[in-house]
This record gives C-alpha cells, structure tokens and sequence, in this order.
C-alpha cells in the first residue's frame, strides 16, 4: 500500500512506510504537510466553474475544510516499507509474452499464467487488489523486466533497503535497525478507464499489486518501530502491512498477531493508532484479525469497499450474503457494515475498546463513522479526503473541474437494517451527516478524475488527508 505523498522524484512514501518517523514542530509547509499534500505533477488549473455542480461542489468544500484545533506534531508510521515499480499492466503481460485468456481470481499467484488471469480479472470489474506472488525466482525475472520496461516509476512505498533510503526526505527519520542489505519490491500494475486485453475491458482506471515480500510479510520491523515509540514521542501513530501476512503460514500469522496486538498496547497510553487495511483474499486471517484483538486495540481504521465487504463476510456480518458489489457500493448497506463494526468492536460503556473512528472511500463517495464524543472536525477530514482524490489522480494542485466528473447517486438510503432516511445529494452542501445510536456519519462524494494520471495510492492518500484535519480529544 502507498500513503503519505512525498516530496522526494516521483514518488510518495507509503502509509505503510515501516520505522519511518516524521518530526517538525510547525506543520505549515514542512515536510509531514508536503507528504500530505498533493503531488504538483500538472499545470495550473482553471478556477472552478461557478454554474456547474463539479464548480459548486468544489467550492463548499473550500469553505468547510478548516484547520483543526489542535494539530498532529509528530507522526510515526509502520511498519511495511518497499519500492514501489509502476507501470502499465496490459504492456507488461505483452513484455512477457502472454496472451489474453479467462480472467480468474488467484488467492495466491504462482506462475506468469496466474498473474495474467488475476490480473485481467480485476481489470474487468475495474477493481483494485493485491496478492502475493510465492515463486521468488518466477518473481524476480518479472520484477526484472518491469523495472527496465520504458515508463516505468519507481515510488516510495519498514525495512528500508539502499534505494528506498536513497528516496526519502531527508525531514523523514529512519532508525539504523531499520536498514536492510536488499529493497523489497512491490509491481504496480495500472490500467486505463476503457483499456482492453482480450475480451476485457476496464470500466474505469484502478490498479494491481503483486510482490514476493517476506520481511514486510513477517512484519520483521514491529518491535524496533514500537520500541522507538517512546524516545519519539509521537501524536499519532500510523500502520499498514497485516495484509502482507497472507504470504506466510498459519503458525506465523497466530503468533504475530498476538505480538502485533502486545506491541500496539505497548504504545504509550492516548496516542491514537491508525490501522490502514487492503486487499485480502485470507477470510481465516482476516477474522482472527477482527476478533484477537487488533481491531479493538487500534483507535481508527481505513478501507475501501472490496476491503469492508470482504471483512464482513469473514467475520458474518451484515450483507455478508452479497458476492460482491454491483456497480456503485450502495450507500445504506456500506453504512449498515460501518455501523455494525463500531457496536461490535467500537468503544462503548461496556467494552473496553479504543476504536472509536472509521474512514470509508470508494470511487465515487466517502464515508466516515465516528463513535460520538471522541472526534472533531470530522466534516472538514471527509471532504479533505475526497478533495485530493481528485486533485491526486489527475495530478493538479487544486480541483480542475473540466478534468473530473459527479458520479455519486443523486439520491440513497442511509440504512437498509432499520428505517433510514432518504438523501439527495446537494452540490452546495457536499457533506451530508447523519446519527445512529451514539455513532455519527460524515458522506460526501468524490469528484472523480476522467483521465487519471495516476491510481496508485489514492486510497492511502484519502486517509492520509482525512487524518490530517482530523482532532481527537484530549480524554481519548
């Protein structure tokens, strides 16, 4: 996963950046607000039109984002760390030599066959995914060619080899036990909106990530990143990287989540933990991740739609009856998920739990769920979140609105549990909230990009810029 733009060639750094540290006592154009803010790749936008939703739109989100009262100082964030090679996925299947066949899905790739199928599976729904590829040598020779192919990008995706160290910030602080001999690379896989191989064609731009990762897997970099923790004083602390797990065996994923959920209590009491989640196929891991005591443990989690529908159906929760989604997630059932998540593992008077906030994006809207009384400035964070995924995938500084388009649904239900209301969406008011039980809901759409420049990181950068104007009490 990437998260956290940097500033450093062309990359950004990602949330799952292992014992990565960010330090500066004034945010205002230091170096933790450039990792935040959007990469300035394109030119100058024209100003919002005045007249058209995407330009009303635009601007009511300029009017609601405001700073929050008290601002993160230092940000520490763990612990999955590579380099990220991207590139157009249709020209590395042809730079192999492979020819189009019967999409399928891989829960784990072991051949070239294997990539092309999962590959152009997702492709054809337009979905984002990652698996593991277990043939490192296999690996190795794709890597090989990926890395010399013609327009190939080398990102900041810990355990930090030579060429990641060489990418960094120098305002980015990387622990001496951190470092390792060799980089582990991860292969971004890019597809346009409308590209084709064979039968398949990509209803819309997204992104496919495979890598042969065994110290990210093994979360080798846990204990140095917590026990840093301490001399680094930290306001918020960030991981990623459980996904990475599914390439190990069973033994190992029992035994490192418990010590993933001993490290996370080890984190100095009321710093709040952010877990950033991503694609899945191990519905075994996933449970044992909701119910041994990670998701209680960490105060904020992160997802997309293929991530919260997969959690459900692991763990049979709501809608878990559902294949996948068709289309658009529909509003209601993805707030029912929300909603059931934080009352069965949320912070309540008669569970001890510290998760307390949930940050939602798909395509076209975002949604964040708060337990009532720990959070503020949620509506600036949502619409923050989803400002940049237009001005991150189209690469412009700020909203281009001859460049993105209104996808959202014009009208939804807000539960399809219990008795919700009934919304239409309104461009002035971009940001609808509503409450349920001691929870609070925060929606708003996205301004898609029509020609992305890029697709990979989005979903780190949303949650990235949502954290950013968010404020958790003091009481937490």
């Amino acid at each position: 996963m990437a998260l956290w733009r940097g500033s450093a060639c062309a990359g950004l750094l990602a949330l799952a950046v292992g014992c990565v540290f960010l330090l500066e006592p004034e945010l205002p154009g230091s170096a933790l607000r450039s990792l935040w803010s959007s990469l300035r790749l394109g030119p100058s936008p024209v100003p919002p039109g005045s007249l058209s939703p995407e330009g009303r739109l635009a601007a009511a989100w300029d009017a609601l984002i405001v700073q929050p009262a008290r601002r993160w100082r230092r940000v520490a964030v763990g612990v999955n760390a590579c380099v990220d090679v991207v590139l157009s996925g249709v020209k590395l299947l042809q730079a192999l030599g492979l020819r189009p066949g019967n999409g399928r899905d891989h829960a784990v790739l072991h051949s070239r066959n294997d990539l092309e199928e999962a590959f152009v599976h997702f492709m054809g729904k337009g979905a984002a995914a990652e698996r593991f590829f277990s043939d490192k040598e296999a690996f190795h020779d794709v890597a090989q060619i990926a890395s010399e192919f013609p327009g190939a990008q080398v990102l900041l995706c810990g355990p930090v080899g030579p060429k990641l160290h060489e990418l960094l910030d120098d305002n980015v602080f990387v622990p001496p036990e951190s470092l390792q001999e060799v980089d582990e690379f991860h292969l971004i896989l890019e597809y346009q909106a409308g590209e084709e191989w064979g039968q398949f064609k990509a209803p819309h731009a997204n992104r496919f990530i495979f890598s042969h990762d065994l110290s990210n897997g093994a979360m080798n970099m846990l204990e140095v990143f917590v026990s840093s923790l301490e001399e680094f004083q930290p306001d918020l602390v960030v991981l990623s990287g459980l996904h990475m797990m599914e390439g190990q065996s069973k033994e190992l994923q029992r035994k490192r989540l418990l010590e993933v959920v001993t490290s996370i209590s080890d984190i100095p009491t009321g710093v709040p933990v952010h877990l950033e989640l991503a694609s899945m196929t191990n519905r075994e891991l996933l449970n044992s991740i909701v119910h041994q005591q990670v998701f209680s443990a960490v105060t904020s989690l992160g997802l997309n739609e293929q991530e919260l529908l997969f959690l459900s159906q692991s763990v049979s929760g709501p809608h878990a009856s559902l294949s996948s989604w068709h289309g658009v997630p529909d509003v209601g059932m993805v707030s029912d998920i929300l909603f059931w998540i934080l009352k069965e593992h949320g912070r309540s008077k008669s569970r001890a739990s510290d998760l307390t906030r949930i940050h939602f994006h798909t395509l076209v809207y975002h949604i964040l769920a708060t337990v009532d009384g720990h959070w503020a400035n949620q509506l600036a964070a949502v619409a923050a979140g989803a400002r940049v995924a237009g001005t991150q995938a189209c690469a412009t500084e700020t909203i281009d609105t001859s460049r993105v388009s209104l996808r959202a649904p014009q009208e939804f239900m807000t539960s399809h549990s219990e008795a919700g209301s009934r919304i239409t969406l309104n461009p002035n008011k971009p940001v609808v909230e509503w409450h349920r039980e001691g929870i609070s809901f925060y929606f708003t759409p996205v301004l898609v990009c029509k020609d992305p420049i890029r697709t990979v990181g989005l979903g780190d950068a949303i949650s990235a810029e949502g954290l950013f104007y968010s404020e958790v009490y003091p009481h937490f």
